[in-house]
């Protein structure tokens, strides 16, 4: 089983941006617990972060064939990425929107995510933990679906 964990714009600066929203951890250590998660469980994870849509949408046609489902920080794409969007919806993979923090108590546009209507679900204000949380969900979904 392999699951893809796509990253949007600015998540590359996680441990750098401001800490009272977006906490201390570097998506490199995400990446690196998910790994650990992802071994004992014998899952492949592939990661790819990129602050480009287009970037993104290519990585997931060209991955997603061969994926079993996704989990998805679309960052700032989530409330404006309508080709991300489509490209999710094509690649008819099971999908997993997360948010380290919480869209909905924020600015009143963030509330809004064009990603939400094509995934299973979504994890919002819960931290770097919203990933495990994300990738337990979707490897035990798509267990129970073979």
């Amino acid at each position: 089983m392999k699951i893809l964990c796509f990253n949007g714009p600015n998540l590359n600066l996680l441990g750098q941006r401001d800490s009272s929203i977006y906490g201390k951890i570097t998506l490199g250590e995400i990446e690196d617990l998910l790994n650990k998660r992802a071994r004992k469980l014998g899952v492949e994870i592939t990661f790819f972060q990129s602050n480009s849509e287009g970037e993104l949408i290519d990585t997931l046609q060209r991955e997603a064939p061969d994926a079993g489902g996704l989990i998805i920080n679309p960052g700032a794409l989530t409330h404006y990425g309508l080709s991300l969007s489509d490209a999710l919806r094509d690649s008819r993979l099971p999908i997993i929107e997360v948010h380290i923090s919480n869209i909905y108590s924020r600015e009143d546009w963030r509330a809004k995510s064009v990603v939400s209507p094509v995934a299973l679900g979504q994890i919002s204000g819960l931290g770097w933990q919203g990933y495990l949380y994300a990738f337990d969900y979707l490897t035990r979904h798509l267990q129970e679906e073979t």
